[in-house]
């Protein structure tokens, strides 16, 4: 069978549409890819991401060209950090030729960790989703979530108890838009810090005797945990707005506890549910 050139056959997605009814969002999603992340130091690393892109759609026009959103990725974008996610969106919709249009990356990234005390070197993963959108009336915007697994250790177990207290690991996650470039280590680093412990991906006998103490020490409910957390994050003047979750999977109890808070620098701060 002979090839018919692709420029006498009919665009059927550009062709009119007398419904004209304007669709919000539209492209492909769960597109998986090969990409660089770009680290805080310089570096790069790989990671395979899944990808959410989409464009606004004219009432008038019948369809979007599906096969670009891939084309785009398959062009090779350069290793992904905040500017690079807003290059990429921009690219996007000038190949879609829209208005607006979002971008979602969603991915592992690997952060490397030295035991406390033995210094062993090891891997720590978290998930990451980077989202980049864009519109007439707002412009641009980026949101960095970071989901960072880290110790909490009950307050109250501690009180009551003669010796011992009940301690878990827990999720922190942020959800930060951002004013200017953070990097993800940056998001992270300040959940480790505010825990009653951090984690580690390779522990010795002294690093756990080391980690057991120090979390013992600095006993924090979920509430604790996104307080101390909000604090931090309401002092950076890169992020215009977060919602921060803590969900402690508690070793006594067959549920999990979390508290949430959400702030809008522009706005007001609003407790979650």
């Amino acid at each position: 069978m002979n090839a018919v050139p692709s420029a006498v056959l009919a665009d059927v997605q550009a062709s009119a549409d007398a419904r004209n009814v304007r669709i919000n969002r539209v492209g492909v999603k769960g597109l998986k890819a090969l990409l660089r992340i770009r680290q805080a130091d310089g570096g790069e690393q790989p990671t395979v991401a899944r990808l959410d892109m989409s464009v606004g759609l004219p009432g008038h026009v019948k369809g979007t060209h599906m096969s670009r959103f891939v084309e785009i990725i398959e062009a090779g974008p350069p290793p992904l950090d905040v500017p690079a996610l807003l290059a990429l969106l921009q690219r996007m919709l000038a190949r879609l030729d829209a208005d607006r249009g979002e971008i979602t990356a969603a991915f592992t990234y690997f952060i490397r960790k030295r035991a406390p005390v033995s210094g062993a070197e090891s891997g720590l993963d978290h998930e990451i989703t980077l989202r980049a959108c864009h519109d007439p009336v707002r412009g641009p915007s980026v949101t960095l979530q970071v989901c960072v697994p880290v110790t909490s250790l009950c307050p109250c177990s501690k009180e009551i108890s003669a010796y011992g207290a009940h301690n878990q690991r827990s999720h922190v996650t942020i959800e930060a838009e951002l004013g200017a470039p953070m990097a993800i280590e940056e998001l992270v680093r300040i959940a480790e810090e505010e825990a009653s412990c951090e984690v580690y991906g390779v522990l010795k006998r002294p690093d756990e005797k080391f980690v057991t103490e120090r979390a013992y020490e600095n006993p924090k409910f979920a509430e604790d945990l996104v307080r101390d957390i909000a604090m931090r994050l309401n002092a950076e003047d890169r992020i215009v707005r977060y919602r921060l979750t803590a969900e402690n999977f508690e070793s006594i109890h067959n549920h999990s506890a979390f508290a949430e808070i959400e702030h809008d620098a522009r706005g007001t701060q609003s407790t979650g549910r």
